[in-house]
């Protein structure tokens, strides 16, 4: 299996981890990948398909029309923002520099 790179992926999640937490992690995270490569050899051929198994029905309600956050509620809790928009790390071109895309 190919070493994760849980860097990487937190880097992508927005999500601050600890370097004491990387190695537990990327543990966690092959252990778990390996118990979804060993239920993909799982022959369910004969197996019907499910689409719900509740046997209940969607619940629904008319849309009603609500007031909505303001821009500035909206931007209040944001990292950066420019000209009342937020700002997001470009991860795109970041991964094609790295060559973390396959063409």
């Amino acid at each position: 299996m190919t070493k994760i790179n849980i860097k990487h992926i937190a880097k992508l999640a927005n999500l601050p981890i600890a370097e004491e937490k990387l190695e537990k992690l990327e543990k966690q995270l092959e252990e778990t990948l390996e118990h979804v490569d060993r239920l993909q050899e799982i022959d369910t051929s004969k197996v019907t398909g499910t689409n719900e198994v509740t046997k209940l029905s969607n619940v629904t309600r008319d849309d009603v029309i609500v007031p909505s956050l303001t821009q500035e509620e909206a931007l209040l809790n944001a990292k950066q923002v420019h000209n009342g928009l937020f700002v997001v790390p470009v991860i795109l071109e970041e991964a094609v520099e790295n060559k973390q895309i396959n063409e």
